[in-house]
């Protein structure tokens, strides 16, 4: 072999192994995704969260602040989030000053928050978000980190070594100035409703009515529930309803759930976004909304019925087979939490589109208007609608209850 021969070799090579970390980016964003290992769902041309969080996390110099809905590691070593705790181990022991916020949740695994604990310059504070709502409910559902003040991510993976192996999952890595302002923001006044409610003390609302979203931007955030929004992020329900009401020719959407009820006992009906997708269907909109499996469970099942029986509305189900390795709870499904409206608007978060997530639950979503964004995400709500794993709604069908 010549040496010019080596050369173009070796830079073939090198082409390889970039065109393996392709991502894919916009001023501002890079879209990030996770799939369940052992299917056809993988997008070369994204990179995943469990190779974005550990880089996140190592371009700490200063600060890290992060915010989960729950913690769970494998009994089994070697899986991804390992990674993720040891890029924290790392960064504590140089120095960064972490601050983890954590829902007081069952789902969160001892042996998770004790890792968690064990690292150097780490303080971990445990929220139960009903002492922080006057009325008593809600969760922190959102999931986001911020670094330095100055990159930031939100997405909808849980802190949870099944969120980035085995269960589809959607995000943005975030540099844009004022959306990574807005996530400092909400973690700062979270971080400090925390204490006060420990204490039992109340914690004082921010608004006395719903903000509105800065929808002027090419990119916003908002954030649920309103009453505890930082100055400059509109409230997450209204700016849902408001944006369908935009919808001209399409919106298409994939959720792991969607439930016009709320989820606290006894069950209420929770019609804001259900109105608003009947309107858009009324109007000549075509809705295509996706759901995973676990959206079958009765009774959001019969909503979801009594949805598709209108014309322009389209109701599919997707179903991730179980693993090689067999059974694994509350894994093997379809959690992502994105919308695209017209082609052209991109809005992605963390919230189920079901009462108590919009409305008294902490949640985070990100709109950006930008086309080519857009149609990327468009193409991943394709590949799950059109895949081998997914089935239209059948209204006859008596549908079992889901093995979650």
């Amino acid at each position: 072999m010549t040496r010019i021969s080596r050369f173009l070799t070796a830079l073939a090579l090198c082409c390889c192994a970039i065109s393996a970390r392709a991502a894919f980016t916009v001023p501002g964003f890079e879209l990030v995704y996770s799939y369940p290992v052992e299917t056809t769902l993988e997008r070369p041309e994204l990179r995943r969260a469990a190779e974005v969080w550990p880089e996140l996390i190592a371009s700490a110099k200063k600060s890290l602040d992060i915010a989960e809905f729950y913690v769970a590691v494998s009994p089994k070593p070697g899986e991804p989030i390992d990674l993720v705790i040891d890029a924290l181990r790392r960064a504590g022991t140089r120095g960064v000053k972490i601050r983890f916020l954590v829902q007081k949740s069952g789902a969160s695994s001892p042996e998770g928050l004790e890792r968690l604990k064990a690292i150097p310059n780490l303080k971990l504070r445990i929220i139960t978000w009903s002492k922080v709502n006057p009325e008593g409910l809600g969760i922190v559902h959102a999931k986001y980190m911020v670094a330095d003040g100055k990159t930031g991510y939100v997405g909808s993976q849980n802190f949870d070594w099944r969120s980035l192996k085995h269960i589809h999952e959607m995000g943005l890595l975030v540099s844009d100035a004022n959306i990574v302002k807005g996530l400092a923001d909400i973690f700062a006044q979270d971080w400090k409703a925390q204490a006060l409610a420990a204490a039992g003390n109340p914690v004082p609302p921010l608004n006395k009515t719903a903000p509105k979203a800065a929808s002027d931007r090419r990119a916003y955030l908002v954030a649920s529930p309103w009453a505890f929004d930082p100055p400059g992020i509109g409230d997450s329900q209204s700016e849902l309803v408001r944006l369908i009401g935009t919808a001209q020719n399409e919106v298409a959407v994939a959720l792991l759930d969607y439930t016009p009820l709320s989820f606290s006992r006894p069950r209420r009906f929770y019609p804001p976004i259900d109105n608003a997708l009947r309107d858009a269907a009324v109007r000549g909109v075509k809705v295509k909304l996706l759901v995973s499996h676990w959206n079958t469970e009765k009774p959001g099942i019969d909503h979801l019925k009594s949805l598709s029986l209108l014309p322009n509305v389209e109701i599919r189900i997707i179903t991730i087979p179980e693993a090689a390795e067999g059974p694994i709870p509350f894994a093997r499904t379809m959690h992502s939490k994105f919308m695209v409206v017209d082609g052209k608007t991109l809005w992605l978060g963390t919230s189920n589109w079901s009462g108590g997530y919009l409305d008294d639950s902490r949640n985070i979503e990100v709109v950006v208007k930008d086309e080519t964004l857009a149609h990327e995400a468009a193409e991943v709500q394709t590949q799950l609608w059109t895949s081998l794993y997914t089935q239209a709604l059948d209204i006859g069908k008596d549908y079992p209850r889901p093995r979650k």
